[in-house]
């Protein structure tokens, strides 16, 4: 079993993962950046080790820093939670030749599954449907030109390597085909390393549903039921909930089975997530595949009662998944709001002095994941994602009722969030009717 973890990453995921280990008793390391160094997690962690300038560059993203912290701490496993270099094959690898325990796929996986073609082509090859489009990448604008010329319009173009929403745009006609694609390769080379992208049908009206399975090293394979993640802006996700409103249990089934085909061709071990796209005629394509643990997790842990950070750290340990299909149980309805630090019209960034803190009470209905504390600064340099706010009850009108209420009591000042807008969306009669798609956010705004 796992000793010392080393958790490689910031912000209230740290803080998930500490609650978690101190419950198996395992001991912990955080890691900080200079901006960080105040963090509250850092009183959580048993140990604590500074990694370099705020900088992500140079710290969270710098794999010999954080590499040089497990040695000097002894730290005998990592976890890197979500984001920075939680699907990085190649940190995954210097972990593992150091002789520590990495946290999630192995390696081999990692770097296989990293390209949405291979991905795509996996797909195909067990029969689950795919998004029609090209299944290797695109040579350039000239190749993209003729894929275009087959698929027809609206396209999107998408980076192969690509994650966390960048590198995703529609093309709707001939005039936008060079301009897309030079800012789609443009963006990739930047934020991935890789400017390779691929072609597909632009998907009308989809609902985003994702699947959240864990799977051991003896080719057990459980699905923990379907998330909609269909509210979303700039292809990143607010509003989360399980079950979905329009999967029934025949189309469950389906995904499910496909699931379980897509992790045991891919030699896929820990906890995983498979996304699909629902077209309006109910039609499903399998779209992705997140390598890691999910931002939405606790969603899918409200629905099933189940740890899945200790699920994660037993299957790194060799230990078996300990469960069949039959024995998940899904009770009631949860929902997860997304809070960050951001004008809730225009979705600039919001960093700043946190003056004022006030949570909703906490319980068995109400769960609040974040690292915030009254006097602390929001970065400028990181991902503005501050908290979420998860809800459960018996039905879903009931779940939103009771985040609507917690998020009415949810109170920061000196930064701006999303809370007013997370709390239109919950008011909205379509989205309380189950009536909207990934173009929700589109239609109206919360002024």
């Amino acid at each position: 079993m796992i000793n010392k973890l080393l958790i490689a990453n910031r912000g209230e995921i740290v803080s998930r993962i500490i609650k978690t280990c101190k419950k198996m008793g395992v001991q912990t390391v955080a890691i900080y950046s200079d901006s960080d160094k105040a963090a509250s997690y850092l009183e959580e962690a048993d140990e604590s080790c500074c990694i370099g300038p705020s900088n992500p560059l140079k710290s969270y993203l710098n794999i010999d820093a954080i590499i040089n912290a497990m040695l000097k701490t002894r730290a005998d496993a990592v976890h890197p939670g979500y984001g920075f270099l939680a699907e990085n094959y190649a940190f995954a690898e210097a972990v593992v030749s150091q002789g520590a325990i990495w946290v999630g796929p192995p390696p081999s996986v990692m770097k296989a599954v990293e390209s949405k073609c291979y991905c795509r082509q996996i797909a195909a090859g067990v029969d689950v449907s795919v998004i029609p489009g090209t299944l290797s990448t695109l040579a350039g604008l000239k190749e993209l030109r003729q894929a275009v010329q087959e698929y027809g319009y609206p396209a999107f173009l998408k980076l192969d390597k690509g994650g966390g929403g960048k590198g995703i745009e529609v093309i709707r006609d001939e005039n936008q085909l060079q301009e897309v694609y030079e800012r789609v390769t443009r963006i990739g080379q930047m934020a991935f390393g890789s400017s390779e992208c691929y072609l597909e049908v632009g998907v009308e009206r989809p609902r985003h549903i994702e699947i959240q399975f864990i799977a051991d090293s003896f080719g057990q394979c459980v699905c923990l039921g379907e998330r909609e993640c269909s509210v979303q802006r700039r292809h990143q996700k607010i509003i989360e909930e399980a079950p979905s409103p329009v999967v029934g249990e025949n189309e469950r089934n389906t995904l499910f089975a496909w699931t379980r085909k897509l992790s045991r061709a891919m030699g896929y071990e820990g906890a995983g997530t498979l996304e699909y796209l629902r077209a309006t005629g109910g039609e499903f394509y399998f779209m992705e595949v997140n390598a890691r643990l999910q931002v939405e997790h606790p969603v899918t842990e409200a629905l099933t009662g189940m740890d899945i950070v200790q699920k994660q750290l037993e299957i790194a340990s060799g230990m078996p998944l300990g469960l069949q299909q039959d024995d998940l149980q899904i009770s009631g309805h949860a929902i997860e709001a997304r809070v960050y630090a951001e004008d809730p019209d225009t979705f600039q960034p919001s960093p700043g002095k946190v003056n004022r803190l006030s949570f909703p009470a906490t319980n068995e209905h109400i769960r609040i994941d974040h690292a915030l504390y009254e006097g602390g600064t929001v970065s400028p340099y990181y991902d503005p994602l501050i908290a979420k706010v998860i809800a459960w009850d018996e039905t879903r009108l009931k779940a939103i009722q009771r985040l609507t209420k917690a998020l009415r009591e949810f109170q920061v000042t000196g930064i701006k969030t999303t809370v007013p807008l997370n709390l239109h969306i919950l008011e909205n009669k379509e989205f309380q009717e189950g009536n909207f798609d990934t173009s929700f956010l589109e239609k109206f705004s919360y002024k």
